[in-house]
């Protein structure tokens, strides 16, 4: 069937051209013809409303739903689905987990035995009340007796996911957690929590004509504020690497990226979310689309929401890392020579958890049962995802990502768009990671980026609101190719658009990861390669008075303050890889100048630890945002060991190890509930010998009146 062709004349263009577009002709391929007009520069639109820009920034972000909160995506900023304003839904179901995921101790039968395993899951259900049925209220409808099984096994060792018959409730989701963990085979047992995509924004859509990407990609030509990626191509560009990336999978077909990827895998269990027509996981990793009805997430046991069309997260998040370049069309990628293994674990209504952890093991070379094993096991794993509130990292997600890391991968995270502690949020608060925050045009810190302690360094993710020094509004924005389809995709639509978020940042360091081991003699490790590219990077400095301790920042960094939590600093590709091919001192120091000398030198303070004793209380500890603590323990061994904190107000983390201070990226142990300063590390078998416990303030938050115990 022949394409309808419609003209359609569209804005002007780079050249201040009007462009003639034939609808229905493949965009790639268009006859786009330049006629004479008077220049129009891209301006933002109108806003509806005077809080919401109609210049929607694609923010990186996953808001995870665990009984009504959120989880989202990186590149997505992070806006939580709100319930749909044009009506309510009555009687609705309580929002509420229905998926659990347990972890057996090694060597219990239930680990390996269905049965056994099963006999004890429903056993925690009749004793946390779940066979009641209950009774229709004000607030929700009638709810019939629920039943619970176990649903499949996962890539990390020991875990399992637990499906209950229905969502429950908030109170019987903990009562039925409670009794799973009663049973002594059970080490663990967390909620499967939603991972749901928000786009806080995109940029308006813009058709290509030609792959002079130097009017749009500021972030990997402008030396000021990209990562200097012409000077690095000299270099390396990637070649024979493989980079996963972990997301809502990649349009398949794409004429500017196709060609850079190898086969993939969709990991979505859930056919509402898949969209595909059974349950279970395919070949592929091809984004389907994420778009949603009004309240269609609802029937899964989520909170009211509008409609949202695709966002096509993943296949802009891929193009930052090997989509072609000099190829005459489209936009340029960074490691154009990489190869990407697209893994989809994002699709309508967002994602579960359990999915995104076997996709972490499943992307380094692992086994997933009833799954062939990768054949492309990636050197480095992009993560655009995060929590859009403050959670610590899934005990399961810290597993799968050990596992990764111990396989040779380099795992790269954005660290979210809620303008808060990146410590605090999910993947900022888990180890073994680089952690990236988001820059814009201008060399400054983006007022939706996450900051932290924990932050790597930072890599251009755009502007909220496209400002700067620029003329044009695309410069506000990270450009590159994606599906026009509002929900599927659509075989022939393929446009440029322009996303902001943390989401985007990630990514270019993903492929910076990639053209350093691309011509390492040696694979780097993930310290070495954090190290490498944290001491290249360039500082971010805004000059101005830095507020007195304790001040409340207004929402972004403000003109006048330093910034602060953004990391070492901006990526620049092109130093490290200088540095790489003639390193100034070890790859495995994190700086190369000269330790400070105490005796000759003022060092600054220096954290004493204070000495606990065993069941005496330490009261009354407290510390401002950003504070650290030491304190030591002379355990015996054998005997189980607990530290705890407890009282007080505020919130803390505590990281414990044997025989050295531990840090916030490396330690034995560690408790970081999040928004409250109680926490508990407990060991059953200590060893012999000093235990240091450091306790952390978040960038934000101070705790006071906390008592400290070690007990033995």
């Amino acid at each position: 069937m022949t394409a309808e062709r419609v003209h359609e004349t569209l804005p002007a263009g780079p050249g201040g051209c009007c462009v003639v577009v034939e609808r229905g002709v493949p965009t790639m391929a268009r006859a786009a013809s330049r006629q004479p007009c008077q220049p129009l520069s891209l301006q933002v639109p109108q806003q509806r409303e005077p809080t919401v820009n109609k210049h929607k920034i694609l923010a990186s972000a996953v808001v995870a739903v665990i009984a009504g909160s959120a989880h989202l995506p990186e590149g997505m900023a992070a806006t939580v689905v709100k319930p749909a304003t044009s009506r309510t839904v009555e009687n609705a179901a309580p929002v509420g987990p229905s998926r659990f995921i347990v972890k057996y101790r090694s060597g219990a039968v239930e680990r390996s035995n269905s049965t056994a395993a099963n006999q004890g899951i429903a056993q925690a259900a009749t004793r946390a009340g779940l066979q009641r049925a209950l009774p229709a209220t004000a607030g929700s409808a009638a709810q019939p007796a629920a039943t619970a099984a176990l649903m499949r096994r996962m890539g990390a060792p020991g875990w399992s996911v637990v499906l209950a018959s229905r969502a429950l409730n908030a109170v019987q989701a903990e009562a039925f957690m409670r009794e799973l963990r009663a049973n002594p085979a059970v080490e663990r047992v967390e909620v499967d929590s939603w991972m749901v995509p928000t786009i806080s924004g995109r940029a308006n859509a813009l058709v290509p004509n030609d792959p002079d990407y130097a009017k749009y990609q500021w972030n990997l030509l402008s030396t000021a504020s990209g990562v200097h990626a012409p000077e690095a191509w000299a270099r390396s560009q990637g070649e024979g690497v493989v980079v996963a990336v972990i997301d809502t999978g990649v349009a398949q077909g794409n004429p500017d990226l196709q060609a850079n990827l190898l086969p993939g895998y969709d990991m979505i269990s859930e056919k509402l979310v898949s969209r595909r027509d059974s349950d279970g996981r395919v070949a592929g990793g091809w984004d389907q689309g994420d778009w949603v009805e009004e309240n269609y997430c609802t029937q899964l046991g989520l909170r009211a929401h509008p409609a949202k069309d695709s966002s096509w997260h993943g296949t802009h998040v891929a193009g930052t890392i090997p989509q072609q370049t000099n190829n005459g069309q489209g936009l340029a990628g960074l490691a154009h020579k990489s190869k990407v293994v697209p893994i989809r674990v994002l699709g309508s209504c967002g994602g579960l958890t359990s999915d995104i952890a076997d996709g972490i093991v499943w992307a380094a070379g692992g086994q997933i049962e009833n799954m062939p094993v990768n054949a492309n096991p990636a050197e480095v794993i992009n993560m655009s995802l995060g929590s859009e509130t403050p959670q610590a990292c899934p005990a399961f997600y810290q597993d799968a990502i050990n596992f990764a890391v111990s396989k040779g991968a380099i795992i790269v995270a954005a660290s979210g768009n809620s303008n808060g502690d990146a410590d605090t949020y999910t993947m900022g608060s888990c180890s073994n990671i680089i952690l990236v925050a988001a820059t814009g045009n201008t060399a400054k810190p983006a007022g939706f980026a996450n900051r932290g302690s924990r932050v790597t360094l930072s890599a251009p993710g755009g502007s909220e609101f496209g400002k700067g020094t620029v003329s044009s509004f695309k410069h506000g924005y990270i450009w590159q190719m994606i599906n026009g389809g509002k929900t599927r995709p659509e075989s022939t639509n393929w446009l440029a658009e322009g996303y902001s978020g943390t989401s985007m940042a990630a990514p270019h360091v993903a492929a910076a990861a990639a053209m350093v081991q691309s011509v390492a003699a040696t694979p780097l490790t993930l310290a070495q390669m954090r190290n490498l590219l944290a001491r290249t990077a360039v500082p971010i400095t805004i000059t101005g008075t830095v507020p007195p301790p304790g001040s409340v920042l207004p929402p972004g960094p403000p003109e006048g303050f330093k910034a602060v939590g953004m990391g070492a600093g901006i990526l620049n590709i092109d130093a490290a890889l200088v540095e790489l091919a003639n390193p100034g001192c070890s790859l495995d120091l994190t700086s190369c100048e000269k330790p400070c000398d105490p005796v000759n030198e003022d060092c600054g303070p220096v954290l004493t630890p204070v000495a606990l004793t065993n069941k005496v209380e330490l009261k009354g500890q407290g510390g401002d945002g950003g504070s650290e603590a030491l304190y030591s323990f002379d355990a015996e061994a054998g005997k189980v060991l607990s530290f705890m904190t407890y009282g007080g107000s505020g919130d803390l983390s505590m990281y414990v190890s044997h025989g050295k201070a531990p840090t916030v990226a490396v330690s034995d142990a560690r408790s970081t509930r999040s928004g409250t300063p109680i926490e508990t590390v407990r060991f059953t078998a200590p060893k012999a010998g000093k235990y240091f416990i450091r306790l952390v303030a978040p960038a934000s938050f101070s705790y006071s009146g906390v008592t400290v115990v070690a007990r033995q």
